[in-house]
C-alpha cells in the first residue's frame, strides 16, 4: 500500500508557520511590557504617550485577533485513512458510532476509571462542515481541513464532565466544564456491515463553546486552539484570518434539524423526574427552527476527537482478513505524520 511524500514546500512551509507564531509571540510579548511603561511617575501621560500607547493597544489587538483566527496549522497532507474512512462513513444508513470515556470509579472501586459508551453521531470533520441546503447560517471559506471526526452533544451530559475530568486540567466542577476545553482520552467505535470493516479511532476529546472567540481567553479556549490548531491544514493560503471558530459553531448547530435543535431544550439530562426543574424554557419534543433560541444555544457543543491512534479492520473477506494500525507520528512525513502496521484481525 502507497502513500504519497511530503514535498519540499511543505517542510518549508511547516518552518515558516512555527517562525511567524514564534514572532508573533514574541511581539505581543515586547507590546505588552512596553504598555506597563508608557503612564509612570517617570513617563507622564503627554500627548505623545498616550498617542503611542494608543497605537501599542491596536497592534495587540491586531495580534490578538491572530491568535484567535490564525492557529499553528499543519504542514501535513490528509492522514492516509481518511479518504477510505469518509468513503465508508457516506455509505452508512446514519453515521453512528460508539463512543467511550472514563468516569471515576465508585468508592471502593479497585481501579480508579470506569468506562461509559454511548452512541453519538458522527458529524463530519472540524473545519469542514458538511453542506446543508437548510443550514442558513453563514460558512466559513474552505480555508482549513483536519482529520479530526465532530460530533455535538448538550453541556448536561455526563460524557462533558468526563471529557473534562480525565483532562491534564482535571476540572470537575460544573462551572469548569461550561466553557471550551478539555482533552480527555475517549475512543469512537464505528461498524459499516455493507463494507464489513470496524474503524476505531483512539484519541482527545475537545470541547468548543461560545466562548471560543471573545476579548478574553480561558486557559481552556487557548488550550483548544493550540491542540486542533495543530491538526488543521491550510487549503487556501492568505484567508486564515477570514475563519472564525464561532462562525464554525454556529453552522454546526446549524446543520442540526428542528428537532435535535430542540433537544437542547429538553428538562436536565439524568436529574429526576420528580425533581423541580425550569419548566418555563425546558419540554421534551421542542423544535427549534432558527440559529439563535438562546436556551438551546446555552446547552449546545461541538466536540473535536484529535487522533492518536486509528485502526482499520477489514473482515469483508475470512480468508483475507486485516487489521490496519495507524499510529499519529509527526516525524513520520514521509507517511503524512502517520505510522502503519499492517496486523492479524
Amino acid at each position: 500500500m502507497a502513500y504519497p511524500d511530503v514535498d519540499d514546500d511543505d517542510i518549508t512551509l511547516g518552518i515558516i508557520i512555527n517562525l511567524v507564531t514564534t514572532l508573533r509571540s514574541r511581539v505581543l510579548y515586547l507590546f505588552r511590557t512596553a504598555q506597563l511603561t508608557f503612564v509612570t511617575p517617570s513617563h507622564p501621560a503627554n500627548s505623545a504617550n498616550i498617542a503611542s500607547r494608543t497605537a501599542s493597544h491596536r497592534l495587540s489587538r491586531v495580534l490578538r485577533t491572530m491568535s484567535t483566527t490564525a492557529p499553528s496549522a499543519s504542514a501535513l497532507p490528509p492522514a492516509p485513512w481518511k479518504a477510505l474512512f469518509s468513503e465508508h462513513i457516506s455509505k452508512m444508513k446514519s453515521p453512528e458510532f460508539v463512543l467511550g470515556t472514563l468516569d471515576k470509579a465508585p468508592s471502593g472501586s479497585p481501579t480508579p476509571y470506569v468506562p461509559r459508551v454511548r452512541y453519538c453521531i458522527h458529524r463530519g470533520f472540524w473545519a469542514e462542515l458538511p453542506e446543508n441546503k437548510h443550514n442558513d447560517a453563514e460558512r466559513n471559506p474552505h480555508v482549513y481541513e483536519s482529520d479530526c471526526p465532530t460530533f455535538t452533544t448538550d453541556v448536561r451530559m455526563e460524557k462533558v464532565g468526563q471529557i473534562f475530568a480525565t483532562s491534564a486540567g482535571h476540572a470537575e466542577s460544573s462551572e469548569q466544564v461550561q466553557g471550551s476545553g478539555g482533552g480527555g482520552p475517549v475512543e469512537a467505535v464505528y461498524w459499516n456491515a455493507d463494507t464489513g470493516t470496524q474503524w476505531r479511532i483512539k484519541g482527545r476529546a475537545f470541547v468548543i463553546a461560545d466562548d471560543i472567540e471573545g476579548s478574553e481567553e480561558s486557559s481552556g479556549v487557548r488550550t483548544v486552539k493550540s491542540e486542533l490548531g495543530k491538526r488543521m491544514r491550510i487549503v487556501d493560503e492568505g484567508k486564515q484570518g477570514e475563519f472564525s471558530w464561532q462562525r464554525e459553531i454556529r453552522g454546526f448547530f446549524g446543520n442540526q434539524s428542528p428537532g435535535i435543535k430542540g433537544s437542547f431544550k429538553n428538562p436536565p439530562p439524568g436529574q429526576p423526574t420528580s425533581k423541580p426543574y425550569d419548566d418555563k424554557n425546558l419540554a421534551l419534543g421542542s423544535k427549534v427552527d432558527g440559529l439563535d433560541d438562546s436556551v438551546a444555544r446555552k446547552n449546545f457543543r461541538v466536540v473535536v476527537i484529535v487522533p492518536d491512534s486509528v485502526e482499520q479492520t477489514d473482515l469483508s473477506d475470512p480468508q483475507k482478513a486485516r487489521r490496519y494500525r495507524y499510529t499519529f507520528d509527526e516525524s513520520n512525513r514521509a507517511n503524512a505524520g502517520w505510522r502503519t502496521e499492517e496486523l492479524w484481525p
